[in-house]
């Protein structure tokens, strides 16, 4: 363990928790949640994603981090007229299927057809958003982005290794000077876990657990899984998706709605930023486990910390802790001229935000590109018989 891997793994839950963490608070809300079930869920899904991050971890010994399901949360917050029985009994129907494509590896045979061009480019693609959210924070808050740009820069000339603890220190002292911080309203008390019974509808599993389903593993394990191989890691995918669908089903009752592998911040814990050595990386997301274990158990008063941080600085930190990744991502999208095509596509739909039937960009920038792949591939067996 080194303190760059530590930094890494602070700055990934930094950036998982702030960027997401009221949308959880929505969909609590959204099925009638009270104040301990929503401490409850924080509880759930803080255990949740450390254990299965610091295991996943430790077992394959490369960086393998866990979330919550971003837009899954979201799609909880939009449901209406579902009680909390209801919300939990279509959670752990969700936890079962991803289970069940886990063991059967179905998502992984799907993974293995998505030539390694798209991954970078979807990866890239959905990392590139917190580079130009980081340049739009200028305008917000000009002193303490561009002090942090400087430290960023600054660390790459003479101390790679610490350039992003450079750049968190260097928001902090800003922010702090500024009087940014908010500091006073953490509630410094230890979350309790509240089990809620399940309800079974088919009201709640086909409007909440199936497409709950889709969009974790259509929009989180997807890129999760590409952000995995893009930068050179063979993580064992089904095992991985196993470990979060039982995670799921096992914390379901308490709020754990649904697990997935991370892209966002797991890129953060795979670059250079977090160990010189690729097989030494595995540690800072280790760390991340460890803060997300912290979390759960301190429950509102580490949500309460992390929320201290000003928007800008999440937003400034997250874009100059992910430029290395960005850069290799499209690096090794563009490499081969033959996918070339194909992967600019990709990215480009999955850097649009685009969402259609519900399903985020990330899905839709791999169709795009494997249409485009498919097409070219005709034309080139047709010229090839001519």
């Amino acid at each position: 363990m080194s303190a760059p891997a530590v930094v890494a793994g602070f700055v990934a839950v930094l950036v998982g928790f702030t960027s997401s963490v009221a949308i959880v608070f929505q969909a609590a809300q959204a099925l009638g949640a009270t104040p301990a079930q929503t401490s409850s869920w924080i509880w759930a899904l803080g255990l949740g994603m450390g254990i299965t991050s610091l295991g996943l971890s430790l077992w394959t010994r490369q960086p393998v981090l866990t979330a919550w399901s971003t837009p899954g949360a979201a799609l909880i917050a939009a449901s209406s007229g579902l009680s909390m029985a209801e919300g939990i009994g279509a959670f752990i129907v969700c936890a079962a299927l991803i289970l069940l494509f886990g063991v059967t590896r179905w998502f992984e045979r799907l993974m293995d057809r998505i030539p390694m061009a798209l991954a970078a480019a979807l990866l890239a693609g959905v990392l590139a958003r917190f580079g130009l959210d980081a340049v739009l924070t200028v305008k917000s808050a000009p002193l303490m982005v561009l002090a942090m740009a400087a430290a960023y820069l600054l660390g790459k000339r003479f101390f790679p290794r610490y350039a992003v603890p450079a750049v968190l220190a260097a928001g902090v002292a800003v922010a702090a000077l500024q009087g940014r911080l908010q500091l006073g309203a953490v509630d410094w008390a230890w979350a309790q876990p509240v089990w809620t019974t399940p309800s079974f509808s088919l009201a709640a599993i086909i409007g909440v657990g199936l497409p709950l389903f889709l969009v974790t593993m259509a929009s989180q394990n997807l890129p999760g899984v590409a952000a995995q191989r893009a930068s050179g890691y063979q993580t064992p995918i089904s095992a991985s998706i196993s470990a979060t669908g039982l995670a799921s089903l096992l914390l379901a009752p308490f709020g754990g709605y649904a697990f997935n592998l991370a892209a966002i911040t797991a890129a953060i814990c795979m670059g250079r930023e977090a160990h010189e050595d690729p097989a030494r990386r595995y540690t800072a997301s280790v760390a991340a486990g460890v803060f997300y274990i912290a979390i759960g158990l301190a429950g509102g008063a580490v949500v309460g910390l992390l929320s201290a941080f000003p928007r800008e600085l999440v937003a400034a930190v997250a874009g100059l802790a992910l430029l290395g990744t960005i850069a290799g991502g499209l690096a090794a999208a563009l490499k081969d001229e033959q996918h070339r095509d194909a992967a600019i596509l990709t990215f480009l739909v999955t850097l649009s935000g685009l969402t259609l039937l519900g399903i985020g960009s990330a899905f839709w920038g791999v169709v795009a590109g494997s249409t485009a792949l498919l097409v070219a591939r005709r034309g080139w067996t047709e010229r090839a018989k001519g």
